[in-house]
């Protein structure tokens, strides 16, 4: 079971609503894109679904598993929230093995194969630090895709790329959704949204009203 289930969820910050009752359902297989402008609520959308904050009311059950009761964070999933943070003194590969090791025992070679998926070298030497901006977002995508997850939420994980990238990220995400992924996508990119995405959803005002594409 690879869905995200959400049931009348709210959150707020001080008196500001910043989701108002929200129920909807991610299915398997499909990429589901979430617009809206800055400040709209879709990263806290994303970090709610992932448990990395709890709504105020209502459900959120990823894989079969409540969010916040059974599990405090929702497993199976990669995760690129905001700019992917990275160790700038160490080498992407190694990078990766730090993130993987947090959770299991490390594996070297589906850390060198995602880095390769999404264009990096996993022998490269290069810091982090002296990586560029397209690169960072490269081994972020890489570290969100490493354990094969049955989920992906991204925001903004074009961020940075130059077209060749793009097309590249593109794809990966296409054949990711014919593996029967479940993938979030927030980007205020309209391209990526049109090619990516088969539901499109617009955060406004706390809610999230599908979209005719």
């Amino acid at each position: 079971m690879k869905t995200i289930e959400i049931r009348d969820i709210s959150k707020k910050f001080g008196e500001h609503v910043v989701l108002n009752h929200i129920t909807v359902r991610f299915q398997e297989g499909s990429i589901y894109g979430i617009v809206g402008r800055n400040g709209s609520g879709k990263t806290v959308l994303l970090e709610c679904i992932c448990g990395l904050i709890h709504q105020d009311e209502g459900t959120i059950i990823v894989n079969g598993k409540e969010i916040g009761k059974k599990v405090d964070m929702a497993d199976n999933i990669g995760v690129i929230i905001e700019t992917p943070g990275f160790l700038p003194n160490y080498s992407g590969f190694r990078n990766l093995q730090f993130l993987m090791g947090v959770n299991k025992k490390v594996n070297s070679s589906m850390i060198s194969a995602a880095m390769k998926m999404v264009g990096l070298n996993p022998h490269e030497k290069k810091k982090v630090g002296k990586y560029s901006l397209g690169m960072k977002q490269r081994l972020g995508i890489a570290q969100a895709i490493m354990e094969n997850p049955d989920i992906l939420i991204l925001d903004e994980p074009l961020n940075g790329l130059d077209s060749a990238g793009v097309d590249e990220i593109r794809k990966i995400l296409l054949d990711m959704k014919k593996q029967g992924k479940t993938i979030l996508l927030a980007s205020h990119n309209n391209e990526d949204i049109q090619v990516l995405c088969d539901k499109v959803y617009k955060m406004e005002d706390g809610k999230l009203v599908e979209q005719n594409k």
